[in-house]
């Protein structure tokens, strides 16, 4: 059977409605009018299910300019629905309404490439996986099972960006859950899901240091950048088979004729392992000591790791199972391959909660203005979902193995 073939039972026309409404609205991490807009929608269409839907403020997040200076940054609202909340076995599910396109970039519009495929910004990455997780939802709560589960959506602003201002928000609504759900786009268009995952963590280094005039007294002074640049040297010297480091912007410095007595370094890293990250930690700490001993120079470290890496354990590879045994049963052959991508789905397993983190649409491109999505992969998920999430409710997974 095809595994993008839409089921009956589900109003496909409603879904692709919903993506192409969604997709209209700008919701780049920055957009916050274009975020409220959609929040509002959202909380409109998940208003269908019998809970409760709130707004929660975004946390502060901290930032540092290109001067060295830290600066709020502004998000928008998440949004949160709670159905259920007194239930004993409840589960979490999870998506974004933010995508990398702000207001101004040229990709605002969709098209169609061919008659089921459907290009356009965040039709994939995820509002089309929003709408998929809202019709798995209306469908089970059209079952028998719905009485037996209760489940918290949250829907936040900022996961383009790391989810800094959503991490505690996870980390308290995945507590105590039996399982999770989240809606990014399958790992490749014919439906293959994310296994496991890296991490990913991103830093900003402020170096000062004492300017001086280049010709008349360059002794006197202490280089910032040169400190930096030996910094992006010895930080690759950490690289390892479970740890790449990417030093990715330098800024800083004046006047050809001054020494600089600033500078600023951006780099990532992705760790495979726990190990690889802790590790790092401590390695990078003692690294600054030493650079600033050797160039006599003051370093600041901002950031750090916003998504461990996401090992597969017993439990988690039980819901993997159970996803694999519910699109069996509807006739979608489900597979998984490990990832070097994040998403929230790091931070549910930081919980210690059995996530699967690709249960949204079929499409590619995703990041690009070649985003695609696969446009009758939208009922087909959402009938594989509401599968899942009814055998949840009926015992699945309480023993730490599929029902």
């Amino acid at each position: 059977m095809d595994p993008h073939a839409p089921p009956a039972a589900f109003d496909a026309a409603a879904m692709l409605a919903q993506v192409e409404a969604w997709s209209a609205i700008n919701t780049g991490t920055a957009n916050l009018a274009g975020l409220a807009q959609q929040a509002a929608a959202l909380a409109h269409a998940f208003g269908a299910l019998p809970g409760t839907a709130e707004l929660v403020d975004p946390a502060p997040v901290t930032a540092v300019a290109a001067d060295g200076s830290a600066f709020e940054k502004p998000h928008g609202q998440h949004l949160v629905v709670r159905v259920r909340p007194q239930a004993n076995r409840r589960i979490l599910l999870t998506g974004h309404m933010d995508t990398v396109f702000p207001s101004d970039h040229a990709f605002q519009h969709q098209r169609w490439l061919d008659g089921e495929t459907l290009n356009g910004p965040g039709v994939a990455d995820m509002k089309g996986g929003i709408a998929v997780m809202l019709h798995a939802l209306l469908a089970f709560e059209a079952t028998a099972a719905a009485s037996s589960l209760g489940y918290d959506v949250l829907i936040n602003s900022d996961e383009e960006t790391g989810s800094l201002a959503s991490s505690a928000l996870i980390a308290e609504l995945a507590a105590g859950k039996l399982a999770a759900l989240t809606y990014e786009p399958a790992a490749l268009p014919d439906g293959t899901l994310a296994h496991e995952r890296g991490g990913t963590g991103n830093y900003s280094i402020t170096f000062t240091g004492k300017s001086a005039h280049a010709g008349r007294n360059p002794h006197e002074g202490r280089n910032a950048i040169v400190a930096a640049a030996d910094l992006i040297l010895r930080l690759k010297t950490l690289e390892r088979d479970d740890l790449t480091i990417n030093p990715a912007k330098l800024e800083g410095g004046a006047a050809n004729n001054v020494v600089p007595d600033h500078a600023v370094l951006r780099f990532n890293i992705r760790p495979k392992s726990t190990a690889a990250m802790q590790a790092f930690d401590h390695d990078l700490n003692a690294l600054l000591r030493s650079i600033e001993a050797a160039h006599e120079i003051a370093a600041h470290r901002h950031g750090g790791v916003t998504r461990p890496p996401k090992p597969v354990d017993a439990r988690a590879q039980a819901l993997f199972d159970l996803v694999r045994q519910c699109g069996a049963e509807l006739g979608q052959p489900i597979r998984w391959q490990s990832s070097g991508g994040v998403c929230d789905g790091n931070n549910i397993a930081a919980c210690g909660v059995p996530v699967v983190d690709t249960m949204g649409v079929c499409g590619g491109a995703i990041h690009s203005p070649d985003e695609y999505l696969i446009v009758p992969s939208l009922a087909a998920r959402a009938a594989l979902s509401a599968r899942v999430i009814e055998r949840l409710a009926q015992g699945a997974l309480t023993e730490g193995t599929p029902a």
